[in-house]
Formats: C-alpha cells, sequence, structure tokens
C-alpha cells in the first residue's frame, strides 16, 4: 500500500484534469495527478481547439427526435451509431430524448449559458502571469451557410443566442469572404461570434499546463487506475500491482469516469462516449485565421501550428471498437468544397473520445460520506472552454467555499 504524501488527488490528465489540479495548487494544496496514458494524451490531444462560448444551447433541441432516424441511416454522416453498440447505446438514446422536452432544455441551456460565459474570464485567470497568456487566441469563429433555406431556418436560434446574452454579427457571403479569403462562391451567409476564441495547439496548452504543475511542486503519477474504493481515511486506488491511498479524490476521468463512479458512489450513471474524429491537414495551416464552421456539413476547421484540422463528426461506438478513420478521412470532402484553393495532398487521421451525458452538462460536485471525492467529468464537446471554470469550481468545493456559479442542475444527484 502506497500512501501519497498529499492533500488531495486528481484522477485523469485531462484539460480538466490538468486545470483542476493547478487550481487547487492556486490554494496552497500538496496536489498529485494521475494518469496512465499521461498528461494531454486522451481526447485533449486531438480536439478542434476551440473555445465555444457561443454554444450555449443543448444538443437535444425541441424536435430533434423526429430528425434522429434520418441522421443515423448514414453511416458516415455528422452523427453515426455503430449498430453493434445500438443495445448498449439505446438507454442513453432514450434519456436524450426525454432531455428535448421544453422544460429540460431550458434547464440545461440555463445551466450551459451560466457556465460557458464565466469561461473565457476563468481562463484569463489561470493563465495571467504565466507566461502563457497568447495560447488563446480570442479572435472570434465563423458559422457558415451554402443554402438560403439553411440560414433561414437558423434564425430562431440566432434570436435564442442574443437573447440569452451571445455577441453575433451576421454577413453575406461576399462579407465572409472578406473575413476569410479561402472561402469559395458556395458561402451564400456567415454568423460572426466575436467573443470566442481557439488555440494554435490543444495538446501544447494542456502540456504545457502539466509542465507547469509540477514545476510548481505538483507529482505527476503515470498509472493506470482500475479501479477506486471510498474509505475512512479517503480513497483507495487499485492500480495494476499497487494499491494507493489518498484522502480526497477529485474524478477528472472523462469518458472513462462511469466505472469510477459506480465504484466510489453506487451510482450507475448515463455516462457515454462520442467517439470524435479530425484530419489535420499539414499543408493547409494558413487556409483560414478562425476557426470556420460549416451549418450544413457540421464540422469545424481550426487553423493551427501544425496545421489546419478539421474536426466535428459524432460517432456511438463505446470505448473498445476500432475506429472507423473513413469518418476522418471524408472531412476533406467537405472542407474542399468551402475552400476550392485547399491544399489536402498530407493528412493524418485522429479518433478520441468525448465523455458524454444526454442533458449536454457536465457533473460538477462533492460526495462521499466524508465528502472526500469531488467529480469533475463529462463536458462533452466543451471540457476545453469550460476547463479553468471547472477547475476553479473544484477548488471552491475543495475549500468549502461557496462556488461562484449555481450546481443545482450539475449536481450527480440528477441522475
Amino acid at each position: 500500500m502506497q500512501e501519497l504524501d498529499t492533500d488531495i488527488t486528481v484522477l485523469g490528465g485531462g484539460i480538466v484534469g490538468v486545470c483542476c489540479a493547478l487550481s487547487l495548487q492556486q490554494a496552497g494544496m500538496k496536489v498529485s495527478l494521475i494518469d496512465g496514458r499521461g498528461v494531454g494524451e486522451g481526447c485533449s490531444r486531438g480536439n478542434a481547439g476551440h473555445f465555444a462560448t457561443e454554444q450555449i444551447l443543448p444538443l437535444a433541441t425541441p424536435g430533434l427526435l423526429w430528425k434522429i432516424p434520418g441522421m443515423l441511416m448514414d453511416p458516415l454522416g455528422p452523427v453515426a451509431i455503430r449498430w453493434a453498440y445500438l443495445p448498449h447505446i439505446a438507454p442513453w438514446l432514450v434519456r436524450f430524448m426525454l432531455n428535448t422536452r421544453e422544460a429540460s432544455y431550458n434547464r440545461s441551456g440555463k445551466a450551459l449559458q451560466a457556465l460557458n460565459a464565466a469561461s473565457l474570464p476563468a481562463w484569463r485567470r489561470l493563465l495571467a502571469g504565466t507566461g502563457e497568456e497568447s495560447q488563446i487566441r480570442v479572435n472570434g469563429s465563423l458559422l457558415t451557410f451554402e443554402r438560403n433555406a439553411s440560414f433561414q431556418s437558423y434564425q430562431t436560434t440566432l434570436d435564442t443566442l442574443r437573447t440569452r446574452g451571445v455577441k453575433t454579427q451576421v454577413l453575406n457571403g461576399a462579407q465572409a469572404r472578406e473575413l476569410e479569403p479561402g472561402l469559395g462562391a458556395t458561402v451564400k451567409h456567415g454568423v460572426f461570434f466575436p467573443e470566442t476564441g481557439h488555440t494554435a495547439n490543444p495538446y501544447h496548452l494542456t502540456r504545457t499546463l502539466g509542465a507547469l504543475f509540477q514545476s510548481r511542486g505538483g507529482t505527476v503519477l503515470n498509472k493506470m487506475v482500475n479501479s477506486a474504493t471510498p474509505t475512512t481515511e479517503g480513497v483507495q486506488l487499485h492500480c495494476d500491482g499497487d494499491q494507493i491511498r489518498v484522502p480526497k479524490l477529485v474524478l477528472a476521468a472523462g469518458a472513462w469516469s462511469k466505472p469510477l463512479v459506480k465504484q466510489l458512489t453506487g451510482k450507475s450513471i448515463p455516462l457515454d462516449t462520442e467517439r470524435g474524429y479530425h484530419l489535420m491537414l499539414r499543408n493547409a495551416g494558413a487556409s483560414l485565421s478562425i476557426p470556420v464552421t460549416s451549418a450544413e456539413r457540421r464540422f469545424i476547421m481550426t487553423p493551427m501550428s501544425e496545421g489546419l484540422r478539421l474536426a466535428g463528426t459524432v460517432e456511438f461506438g463505446g470505448l473498445k471498437q476500432p475506429a472507423n478513420m473513413r469518418r476522418a478521412t471524408m472531412l476533406a470532402t467537405h472542407a474542399r468544397a468551402l475552400l476550392p484553393g485547399l491544399d489536402d495532398a498530407q493528412g493524418e487521421t485522429w479518433m478520441g473520445f468525448r465523455p458524454s451525458l444526454p442533458d449536454s452538462l457536465p457533473v460538477i460536485d462533492r460526495v462521499g460520506e466524508r465528502r472526500q471525492i469531488i467529480l469533475a467529468f463529462g463536458h462533452q464537446h466543451l471540457g476545453l472552454t469550460q476547463a479553468a471554470l471547472t477547475g476553479e469550481l473544484v477548488r471552491q468545493l475543495a475549500t468549502d467555499q461557496t462556488p461562484t456559479i449555481d450546481l443545482q442542475s450539475l449536481r450527480l444527484s440528477r441522475f
């Protein structure tokens, strides 16, 4: 039995876990971080790099129920289900559909609005004085429309976003091309979101913050945790050939959190995995200056230091089935339709696991008989966006402060 010399341990080395570790460290705690894959080696390595503060509407929108069957028929469409996985995902889908009801939709939307509005200020606080402030570029993002009908149907959403405080600027096709000259004539309309941002390398950002955590005295252990047990002294972690006892635990294990929550709390949660794909075009980094999303094609293009990253497709297939890299390579076809001069000769594919709950909200809570367990997982598409804020909320829970965001909608007890 190994007993760590630590006040609190974070389980999970993705961007959320690293931000939690740094924030706890800033409160004067002795912090350790554990991840068997290494810091930043999961979903944080290949995400779209977009600080998507404009995405305040839950994915389970009213009226979506009748569109789902058609969306799932195309195995290379923007949303797909591995048919062998359908029996496993069916309960999650039922709960997702129930969240399309107006009351559930509005409740989740209110919580998302609060989280995203506070996210970039939290990032600025986290990076202040580190010399890494330039890793976040708040230059806005662009949503494009190739069909007039799509743009017209977006008007209700646009009105909702404006009502809820999201700043927008409507552009015609020529104005969109003035903003991003590489866009082709197929783009007829655009909506510019001036208060969103992106990072040129999300993996580098996560690794840099991990190194900063260690330079300030934090401990990183590369151990795979197979199970966890609450005890009267804290939490016991069971690793390959080893056991570790810690006084307090922050669970930020992303898509791998479900069995650990069951072991720690006895509660089975509807957490599943959206398998996200990207295609990195090494020769196309100068094609855009800001992230550009296609409303019809449902993918995003983000300029990065290593090239142009195409991302955004969703596949439900769990954690064990092999990747279908056709879902990544097909993104080049979509990108060429928007960027006629695109150089897509050199592309690298990737797949990662997004931790998804059916109401589009994370779990941020403090539980356990001795309140020795803090939960911080399930951020779905918004892990990068909400990571620094999650770190602040975890610190507030750990130090018995009143959270700056109402956590009622984020409690474990909602399931």
